[in-house]
């Protein structure tokens, strides 16, 4: 009997939904045959059998989350018998939430002298530590894990003296402690700064009412991929002070010259030539010049990562969710090896066919939502990145040249980005550059 857990399927990744079997128990399956379809909340991946035999049993039905390391299928090789393995069950996919039971507003309880937390606050639920940079660098030099020491500054912030304190083996004495023979609006705020890092204010997440109650409904799982962007776009929303910088490039002629050449390569490799390949070699172009777009803030050491590569990440729209795969080393390729790159990324994420690689590393993400419709959209930062952008639909407008009212063809872009690193200078020249390039394919060729 051969037991068959389920491999790694990439960084970071521990678990998947099962989404298809392609064989049921007692079957016979080759060596390298598709075995089972697999949900990351990255990619869909089909994991195929490691070698030939009969399938004795299965690990999970459709639906269940299986880790990695578990048993998902036990193959006997032939002749052997088919006894029934232990097997530790797959975790069902979650029912959807039952409406709550009512239950009698409670008295608001009485006013205690608040406990010495039993851990850190600042080191809770790997929150990022509040302390001042003099502070961090104190911790360093006196080789102490500023996450181990327990805060009493303002709002959970630790202090030099905390650092020192554990520094010594001194015990430390909690804000809201120390306050309790301090005047009252001084305890109010230690009693706040005991517990300001592990919620944030006023976030009060309340159960959905029972909809059913008013009309017909129908429920469906959040699956892999969807519940993944749920939780990015939340991390970024929440984490990422967002700005948005809006303009209109002028691609009339530069739309002119991408139809030429794309009749003149009809049947090639990147012959299809849409817009979006100019926009990705412009984008690059800007990342090289507005370094702080190609970056990432790390919140924890308070440093910018400035990258030295240009890996742009692609938004494409698929029957499961939002997948972004990055097109590599965008620098160094032709807008026509981009136009390829993009046609085989775009078609295997429709199939869920991606390697989980190259879904990571982008350092940059466009998202085009013209082919749609839309004049324009505001986008959320793909954290860890720190800006964004969104193209429109190119569409023909009266515009005035020269003191006159042409038609010409406007293409709206929006540069979402992390104004905790880059400022609306910096966002204005890079779109601005942008659309001087766009606005003269002779230009975006020679500097791209």
């Amino acid at each position: 009997m051969y037991e068959f857990k389920l491999p790694d399927l990439g960084e970071g990744i521990h678990e998947g939904e099962i989404l298809k079997w392609y064989v049921a128990e007692g079957d016979d399956i080759q060596e390298d045959e598709p075995l089972v379809d697999v949900e990351t909340d990255k990619a869909a991946v089909t994991i195929p059998s490691p070698k030939s035999g009969k399938v004795a049993q299965l690990g999970g039905q459709v639906g269940d989350i299986v880790t990695v390391g578990q048993v998902i299928a036990v193959i006997a090789e032939s002749g052997e018998a088919l006894p029934k393995i232990a097997m530790p069950a797959a975790a069902p996919r979650k029912p959807a939430a039952e409406k709550p039971a009512e239950k009698p507003a409670a008295a608001p309880p009485p006013v205690e002298k608040p406990a010495a937390p039993a851990v850190p606050v600042a080191a809770l639920a790997g929150r990022p530590i509040p302390a001042a940079p003099a502070t961090r660098r104190l911790a360093r030099e006196l080789g102490v894990d500023i996450g181990a020491v327990t805060p009493t500054g303002p709002a959970g912030r630790v202090t030099p003296e905390d650092v020192q304190r554990f520094a010594t083996g001194a015990p430390a004495e909690p804000a809201a402690a120390a306050a309790e023979t301090a005047e009252p609006e001084k305890r109010a705020e230690a009693q706040y700064a005991a517990h300001a890092a592990s919620a944030i204010p006023f976030l009060d997440i309340e159960p959905l009412p029972d909809f059913s109650q008013w009309g017909p409904v129908e429920t469906e799982a959040l699956r892999s991929i969807r519940r993944k962007v749920a939780r990015k776009m939340v991390t970024s929303m929440v984490l990422i002070p967002h700005v948005a910088h809006m303009d209109e490039a002028d691609v009339t002629d530069l739309e002119a010259f991408r139809k030429k050449e794309k009749a003149r390569r009809q049947g090639q490799p990147g012959g299809r030539l849409t817009l979006l390949p100019f926009i990705v070699k412009a984008v690059t172009a800007g990342l090289k010049e507005t370094k702080a777009f190609n970056a990432s803030l790390d919140p924890f050491r308070e440093e910018i990562v400035y990258k030295r590569y240009y890996h742009i990440g692609i938004a494409v729209d698929t029957g499961r969710g939002l997948i972004v795969p990055v097109l590599r080393d965008t620098d160094r390729k032709s807008i026509v090896q981009i136009s390829a790159d993009i046609e085989d990324l775009a078609v295997r994420a429709r199939e869920g066919k991606l390697d989980v690689e190259e879904l990571r590393g982008g350092t940059f993400t466009i998202t085009n939502v013209g082919p749609l419709g839309g004049t324009a959209l505001i986008p959320t930062i793909n954290y860890p990145e720190v800006a964004i952008l969104g193209m429109g639909r190119a569409q023909e407008k009266p515009v005035v040249r020269n003191g006159e009212i042409v038609i010409r063809k406007m293409l709206p872009l929006t540069l979402s980005f992390d104004h905790r690193i880059a400022d609306g200078a910096d966002a204005a020249r890079f779109v601005t550059e942008m659309v001087r390039q766009l606005s003269d394919p002779n230009l975006l060729l020679l500097e791209a």
